[in-house]
């Protein structure tokens, strides 16, 4: 409850109202936990995805075969109170309100499984799954997207993060367009509040942007082979 309210009171005005609208629609209110069971037959109407309960993060294999099979992979334990602003590591709060209410968007579900179809192609060759990581870190995690002209959030690192989004949304962050190649390329830290943020037009565009991801892949591939020769 008191994550809920803080944090929705916080995004007023800075997430993405296709999140607004999700959140309605996922029946997410600060009454009371989810129920998996009550969400997965709302998500399953939707987008025919569905929430598969982990211990804690899963390995990326694992973690691709369950998107690929459109099940997000969901904790359950929740934070301290002394860790309500920032937290490093996914619990149920971040996972189920940062991550879940979107599922019931097409065009962000089905960039979501592509990622993970490529990632399951490609799991022998470890500098696609890094590259992969990086688009899925700088889009469903800390992407930003833009509305009336001013971005806003959409990734859940910062929608489910009070700290996240008061920097995202700030004077102090840095923020691009979107791009698949500067993304796939680029570095991250995931043990600190970010300071780079990739901002899209849509989520159509996100959605498009897969046969860019698929290309990027291909010249991966490509230069190991040739740097091995």
């Amino acid at each position: 409850k008191t994550l809920f309210e803080r944090q929705v009171k916080n995004l007023d005005g800075r997430v993405s109202d296709y999140y607004v609208e999700a959140l309605s629609q996922i029946e997410f209110t600060s009454a009371k936990i989810p129920d998996f069971t009550e969400v997965n037959m709302l998500l399953a109407n939707a987008t025919g995805w569905s929430l598969e309960v982990v211990p804690a993060i899963v390995p990326e294999a694992d973690f691709f075969r369950l998107l690929s099979q459109k099940k997000f992979p969901a904790t359950t334990w929740l934070r301290k109170m002394n860790q309500l602003d920032y937290l490093e590591e996914p619990d149920m709060f971040h996972d189920v309100f940062g991550h879940v209410p979107l599922l019931v968007n097409q065009a962000y579900v089905g960039f979501f499984k592509g990622i993970a179809d490529l990632a399951m192609q490609n799991l022998h060759h470890a500098e696609v799954i890094a590259a992969l990581g990086r688009i899925y870190w700088f889009t469903i995690e800390f992407g930003l997207i833009n509305e009336s002209g001013r971005p806003k959030a959409y990734g859940a690192g910062i929608i489910s993060s009070f700290g996240e989004t008061n920097h995202a949304l700030g004077e102090k962050a840095t923020r691009f367009p979107f791009n698949v190649r500067t993304i796939m390329h680029k570095p991250f830290v995931n043990t600190e509040i970010q300071t780079d943020y990739f901002v899209i037009e849509s989520f159509e565009q996100l959605y498009n942007s897969l046969s860019e991801v698929e290309a990027e892949i291909k010249m991966i591939i490509k230069t190991k082979k040739e740097a091995v020769l």
